[in-house]
């Protein structure tokens, strides 16, 4: 029986493609005066190719951009200015904040593991306005390990107060995600599309 749901949180509540597309769009907008050689749609698009969907930190992706478009920002700027305002451009999944509501309706506790720096993966999870609904929330550089590492999925596990195959794991990388789940024990799931409708095995 299912006790426990525990979520990934990039590409999994928050459509991380669309939020770094209107993040970078509009950074390019707070920092023309710096970037106006370039073309906006060249600065997105290379943005977006060296993020790596998540797995490039920004201090290398802007020293990257700096280089190749010889800005004269220096990269630690335009870092800060992710930093801060990242946060403001978070967009939920379709249905996110319904789809938890229910979740907890059913009695299920609630879970989130997710890789990132802490404070600004709070800051993410505090803008879609989900932090509420988790009864625990483990972020890697704050517990000191990271997924793929079957530690942290044990962690999650023990504050919730459920064993692996009392609890579903929901992610959408295949390795950090799904088969690190599959190994500790936990019944995972693979998103390739917005988490909408889940059907739980109860």
């Amino acid at each position: 029986m299912i006790r426990a749901v525990i979520f990934d949180l990039d590409g999994t509540l928050l459509d991380r493609d669309s939020s770094v597309r209107s993040f970078i769009e509009q950074q390019y907008e707070r920092l023309k005066p710096n970037l106006s050689h370039i073309l906006k749609e060249n600065y997105v698009q290379r943005f977006i190719e060296l993020d790596n969907r998540g797995y490039v930190w920004k201090d290398k992706v802007y020293q990257q951009l700096s280089e190749e478009f010889s800005i004269e920002l220096s990269p630690k700027v335009m870092l800060e200015d992710y930093l801060r305002e990242f946060k403001h451009y978070c967009v939920p999944f379709v249905n996110l904040h319904s789809m938890l509501h229910n979740l907890k309706k059913l009695g299920l506790k609630l879970g989130l593991i997710t890789n990132g720096y802490g404070q600004f993966q709070l800051d993410n999870i505090r803008a879609l306005k989900v932090e509420d609904n988790f009864d625990v929330i483990l972020i890697s550089e704050w517990e000191g390990i990271k997924k793929p590492n079957a530690e942290i999925f044990h962690r999650a596990l023990s504050k919730l107060g459920v064993s692996a195959n009392e609890s579903m794991y929901i992610g959408d990388h295949p390795f950090n995600d799904v088969e690190a789940a599959k190994k500790v024990g936990n019944k995972p799931s693979f998103l390739h599309l917005p988490p909408i409708n889940y059907t739980l095995p109860v």
